[in-house]
């Protein structure tokens, strides 16, 4: 049932909430499956560790999965000034060429070729997907998943305050990660260990797996307090036949999809919405979305005022989402990327 709040008109301070900084994680839990989950399904919370999810779900639940693997998107380099420039690969296109964010002091011209470390250059081409866009497209002297992964570093979040170590390398990757383009990793697959796969499959729980490689416009901040006006960053994903075969078999035998993270659920409801297994998708999840395929959810704690915070609301209800984090934060859970996680049933 849902309650006045969800069919009224939001803004973005809807979605605002006080986080004590150091509740924000900055290095994982010891163990993937031992972080906390907070189980948000009925009207009480109930505090658990991830390792207990396979006695909250049912024989012939399916589990789906974003296989993206994340990329060493963030590169370094200087300017033929000596201008340090920092590079955070969006996408990789074809003929060597990039995608990228640009961080620097003052824009190069078109044309001009950076120096980049590692020993391989990049030239300027323009701006994307047009001339207006936010993003530059560069060609890189050299295959740029190779240079990636031999000179890139880990693309941590904002709010994670070291560099990347040996220890984000593995820990900022999902164990079953196998197609390369994701600049953030799909955090609540990251709490997914081989022990409790295996304990998921012998309490007769199915998976199935979608890509969609997240963009860094999942950390950019919604600029407008009328939420309608926000415009979505894309992201590319792909449904594949074995998934879709999979949701039909789940619904025949009566079970429950379960997506694991809110890209999953951006995936299986942009397939549903738009009837495209491949491609784009700018899809803004807010409360008044109808939902067809998602019936749980497993997801992490998301920053205030961001898109998340608005798909989980439309999800679960606003009012529930709203009081799970007061009593998150009460709790003392791990908060964002390197976080805990909590498990919703749709609204």
């Amino acid at each position: 049932m849902s309650s006045p709040a969800d069919h009224r008109r939001f803004t973005l301070s809807d979605f605002d909430f006080a986080l004590p900084p150091e509740l924000i994680a900055q290095h994982p839990a010891p163990e993937r499956s031992a972080s906390r989950l907070l189980d948000g399904r009925a009207d009480a919370p109930v505090d658990r560790v991830f390792h207990e999810l396979p006695g909250l779900l049912d024989p012939g639940d399916l589990l789906v999965f974003n296989d993206t693997q994340v990329i060493k998107a963030r590169l370094f380099g200087r300017k033929a000034t000596g201008g340090a420039v920092e590079l955070l690969v969006e996408r990789v296109l074809q003929n060597h060429e990039v995608v990228a964010h640009m961080k620097v002091s003052k824009k190069p011209s078109v044309g001009a070729v950076l120096e980049m470390d590692g020993g391989f250059s990049a030239e300027l081409l323009g701006r994307w997907p047009d001339e207006k866009g936010a993003l530059f497209r560069w060609r890189f002297s050299g295959e740029p998943h190779a240079l990636m992964a031999a000179h890139g570093h880990v693309p941590l979040p904002p709010y994670i305050e070291h560099g990347d170590t040996t220890e984000d390398e593995r820990r900022y990757q999902t164990v079953f990660a196998k197609h390369p383009g994701a600049v953030a990793a799909p955090t609540a697959a990251l709490h997914f260990d081989e022990a409790l796969l295996t304990a998921l499959r012998a309490r007769g729980v199915q998976t199935a797996e979608v890509t969609l490689h997240v963009g860094a416009g999942t950390f950019q901040p919604v600029k407008t307090e009328n939420i309608a006006e926000h415009t979505m960053h894309a992201e590319w994903y792909r449904v594949p036949d074995a998934t879709i075969a999979a949701i039909e078999a789940c619904r025949a035998r009566g079970g429950r999809v379960v997506a694991v993270g809110t890209t999953t659920v951006r995936t299986l409801e942009s397939w549903a919405a738009f009837g495209r297994t491949e491609g784009d998708t700018q899809i803004f999840i807010t409360p008044g979305f109808r939902f067809q395929v998602v019936d749980r959810l497993i997801t992490n704690f998301h920053l205030p005022k961001s898109t998340l915070m608005m798909l989980v609301s439309a999800f679960a209800g606003y009012e529930r989402v709203m009081a799970l984090y007061r009593h998150a934060i009460e709790q003392r859970y791990r908060f964002f990327s390197y976080g805990d996680a909590m498990l919703l049933r749709r609204r």
